[in-house]
Order: structure tokens, then sequence, then C-alpha cells
């Protein structure tokens, strides 16, 4: 055999084992409803957001009665002059309806992929002093909280396993609670991102850059397959765009957004910023999970048009 034929049977031979491989790994599961809900409720400050929160949420119809609720916000680093996290106020509002919706446990949980400290960060953005008001919930940080292997689903990234989080493998229901935030490696960080901070750091590190050397959007399908959100709160009434998630400009959207499945919640999310969800990578790739077409998009609230504003990327 010549050198040639030789790399050619080699080629076709590799070819094979590729096209065999693909087909013996699970794809992403198909978890699509007919058709989504997602509301879009005009908030023009936070003290306007227990009332819109109840409304929202009213409008999306949470099956929460009787079951253990955790909330996951987008708790990165606090500075007084940034909009980095989720606010404060739109999680205890959050906290507050699920409790007069029936929820039996509502708890806020979180592992921040920068700052170790989580206490520090959550008394300082003012979260633990709304918590204490409500007396009824409890802060965990993910980080620390002790971890079960659970099998990953789709095989996007290496990982055969992860370590998660017992209290969030606990709960009944799971919802994401993102900033609205443009992020210059994934383009936006909205709920299906938002996931990143249930993977611990005890055991990953920090900035937990195993999920980053998987690929980024891989690494976010995986975590949104194997870790489903059931509802999504997105935090829009102080957005963020062009560098973020942590140093991009404050942007007034002026509005929060209620879903009952992430990837329409993020598709939605992205055409208020004047992003093309087709274009951002995990989106497009979580397609089996949610709904990205519009026609299967039922839209309650506001007009996408009355809210949208274009939102300046990261290069």
């Amino acid at each position: 055999m010549n050198r040639r034929n030789l790399l050619s049977a080699g080629a076709l031979a590799t070819t094979a084992a590729i096209s065999l491989h693909q087909q013996l790994r699970p794809s992403v599961p198909f978890r699509r409803k007919a058709k989504s809900k997602v509301a879009i409720l005009k908030c023009a400050n936070y003290e306007s957001a227990y009332k819109v929160v109840d409304e929202g949420l009213r409008l999306i119809e949470p099956a929460v009665k009787g079951k253990s609720v955790l909330l996951k916000p987008n708790l990165v680093e606090y500075s007084p002059n940034t909009c980095i996290n989720t606010h404060p106020t739109v999680i205890a509002a959050a906290v507050d309806s699920l409790y007069r919706l029936g929820a039996a446990s509502v708890v806020v949980a979180e592992g921040p992929g920068h700052v170790r400290d989580t206490e520090m960060l959550i008394e300082e953005c003012g979260l633990k002093k709304l918590l204490k008001e409500i007396g009824r919930t409890r802060f965990v940080d993910l980080n620390f909280d002790t971890p079960s292997r659970v099998k990953t689903t789709t095989s996007l990234t290496a990982l055969k396993e992860l370590w998660l989080p017992n209290t969030l493998l606990a709960a009944d229901v799971v919802i994401s609670m993102p900033k609205i935030k443009t992020h210059h490696w994934a383009g936006v960080t909205l709920s299906l991102k938002n996931l990143f901070g249930v993977v611990p750091g005890s055991v990953y590190g920090w900035p937990k850059n195993i999920l980053h050397w998987q690929g980024i959007d891989n690494s976010i399908v995986e975590l949104a397959s194997t870790v489903p959100i059931h509802y999504v709160i997105a935090d829009g009434v102080e957005a963020m765009e062009g560098n973020g998630p942590l140093h991009g400009r404050r942007r007034d959207l002026g509005c929060l957004v209620f879903a009952n499945d992430p990837v329409s919640a993020d598709v939605i999310c992205c055409d208020l910023m004047s992003i093309t969800a087709a274009n951002i990578a995990h989106v497009r790739k979580a397609s089996a999970l949610g709904n990205i077409e519009r026609k299967t998009i039922g839209l309650l609230g506001e007009l996408i048009s009355s809210a949208r504003q274009v939102f300046s990327q990261a290069p």
C-alpha cells in the first residue's frame, strides 16, 4: 500500500470511528413544550419589584404549591457603582410571592465564581438583610454545600459526571434569576448561563475554569440538560451592555422577564437587547430543552417593541 492509499484508509477509518461515536453519544434530551410562556413587564425601579413580581408569576402560573423551591440568582461580585448582580429586592420579592402561592419552602442559593467570601457578598449587596426581614427562608452557599455525583446527560463535554450541591438536587422546583447582561465570551449571560453558579467551587475551584476548558457553550447546555430549570425571573430593570459580565456599562432596560422555559426566556431577552438569539451558540444548542421559534412562544405583558433597546456587545 502506498502512502496516499494508507492516508486515505486512515482517514476513512477515522471518519467511521467519529460517525460511530456520534451515533452512540446521547443527544440533548428533548424537553421542549408545545408552547412556552414568556411575560415582559415594565418595572421602572426596584421599589416597584414586589408588585411586578406578583403579576409576572401570576401570568406564568408556576406549579409551586406544597413544593420546595430553589431560587438561583446571579451573584458574582459586589460594587455599589455597577449592576453585576440580580438585585436583592427582586430576589426578596420572589421569595415573598412564592410563599403566597403556597410554596412549602423557598431557598436562595448561589455559588459565586469570583468571590470566595459569599457571606460578605450577600451582606454588602443587601440580600442578607432582606432575607432576614422575610424570616422564612435561608441562603445556601452552593460552593460549600455537600455535593453528590450526577451523571451528565449529553456528552457535549468530556465530563462524564458532575458533583452538584445536595440542596440543588433536593429542590422540587428550580427558578433561574439572571441579571440581563451581555458576555464577552458567551455573547449573553441569561437564565442558561446562570447555571455556572451551581457548580461548587470547593470541588472545581475558582473561577470554575473546568467549564471554560470544556467549552463555555457546551458546558452551559450540559448543565442545563443535567439541572432542569423550571421557571425564570430575569432582572432587566438595570441591565448591562458591553464588556459583561463584570465590566460592562449599566443600561436601564426597565423590565422584568418571567418564563416557564429557560430557552424561550433567553430568546426574548436577546430580542430585548436587539441581539439575534440564533447567533448565540449555547441558546441554539439548547433548542431541544426549550422553544426558540417565536411561533412556539406565547408572549404576555408588554410587546417586545415597547421595551427593546440596542445593546452594544463586547468586541
